[in-house]
């Protein structure tokens, strides 16, 4: 089954809860977010942001609510939603025994990107991984594991786009490319939803916010 993108909502979240225990740690979050556009979720840290963006990845669950990918009810095993949605929630899974080059090309081709090494060279460029392309992920710096953990995502097809605070370990030129590079997602009608602290990038980016 194919999934229909002429639809208005890439994502709709309705009446999203959770709890831990008896701890509440979000109530009734509901917003629609469309092709070509950027929600920003804000507030302070174990407010639940990260919660929710795995819960809208499909790596947890809500306790009550509703998540639709392109008007389907979100099920993480299935292969056609999981081909749509690009993610860094974590520090990235790798393969350990691959250099950095090795490892995307590896999701490259694994997920069907035309001109798969051409574009997987653009993208270490573009993330300034050059420098460490024929090392393995266990030797890099948090810094530059986070920007594989980028490079991933966008080595990839993705309509939506799932980012957990993708700012961080960024310098400020860092953070500078990484705002034109999520417009530049925008405008090719990539969906993204992003938690962050970094109100320079939620206001280059964010087309609205939720705060929680």
């Amino acid at each position: 089954m194919t999934l229909d993108r002429t639809r208005v909502s890439a994502l709709t979240v309705r009446a999203a809860s959770k709890s831990y225990g008896s701890v509440p740690l979000f109530s009734e979050v509901t917003f629609d977010l469309s092709a070509g556009k950027a929600i920003a979720l804000t507030g302070a840290n174990g407010t639940g942001k990260s919660t929710l963006l795995r819960c809208v990845a499909g790596t947890d669950e809500l306790d009550d609510g509703d998540v639709e990918l392109f008007g389907r009810p979100l099920i993480e095993s299935d292969a056609t939603q999981r081909r749509a949605v690009a993610a860094l929630l974590d520090d990235v899974d790798y393969f350990p025994d691959l250099s950095v080059l090795e490892h995307l090309r590896m999701i490259s081709w694994l997920h069907g990107t035309e001109n798969a090494d051409s574009v997987t060279e653009t993208v270490i460029r573009d993330v300034g991984l050059d420098a460490a392309i024929h090392q393995l992920p266990p030797t890099l710096s948090t810094g530059q594991r986070h920007r594989l953990g980028l490079a991933s995502c966008f080595v990839r097809p993705r309509d939506l786009l799932l980012l957990d605070e993708p700012e961080q370990r960024l310098d400020k030129a860092g953070r500078e490319w990484l705002g034109f590079r999520l417009r530049e997602e925008k405008r090719n009608g990539t969906a993204v939803l992003f938690a962050s602290h970094d109100q320079t990038v939620i206001s280059d980016v964010a087309d609205d916010v939720v705060s929680f």
